[in-house]
């Protein structure tokens, strides 16, 4: 499964592409930053963003788009920019027809050190161990999309399974049509 793992921003948008399957060890394809000037009008800060993108979307062509997930932050200016990368980064594997999964920050650390609560340092250094990279990524927003991308290929197997059954579930369970109180 190649992933191509967004963790979005206005600013630094991380972008990193892993390929493998779970329980086998996972290769870097490529990992980067889409930048934007913080002076830029909004509207061209998202096209920016929507450019860089597609550029990764062309170049290593993934089979899936790992996303952050947009959490409330304290600072809204932050969060509101997050929530639009994010958007610009679901819409452009939309428009290509690569399905989109979207991951919590706690998720993502959890899957990739072992702890929800663990700090930019530790996802740095665990992504640097796994993928077999002579050195951390940098910034921490393209280590952060890598680490989405892990987390994605490690837990989309056992998701598939669940809505799997969950589908056999539902199409078997009965049904009370016509049954009224």
């Amino acid at each position: 499964m190649r992933v191509l793992g967004v963790d979005p921003g206005l600013t630094r948008c991380g972008v990193g592409v892993v390929e493998g399957v779970a329980g086998r060890p996972l290769t870097m394809l490529g990992v980067g930053v889409v930048r934007t000037p913080a002076d830029a009008e909004l509207g061209l800060r998202l096209v920016a963003v929507e450019q860089g993108i597609e550029q990764w979307l062309d170049e290593y062509r993934p089979e899936c788009v790992a996303v952050e997930r947009v959490f409330s932050q304290h600072n809204v200016r932050t969060v509101m920019g997050t929530a639009q990368a994010s958007a610009v980064a679901t819409l452009c594997a939309a428009r290509r027809g690569i399905p989109v999964a979207l991951h919590t920050p706690s998720e993502v650390k959890a899957a990739v050190t072992g702890s929800g609560r663990a700090d930019k340092a530790q996802v740095g250094a665990m992504v640097t161990r796994l993928l077999r990279l002579a050195a951390p990524p940098r910034p921490a927003d393209a280590a952060d999309a890598l680490a989405l991308a892990i987390c994605h290929i490690w837990r989309a197997p056992a998701q598939n399974r669940l809505q799997q059954a969950v589908a056999l579930h539902t199409a078997k369970a009965p049904t009370l049509k016509g049954r009224t109180g």
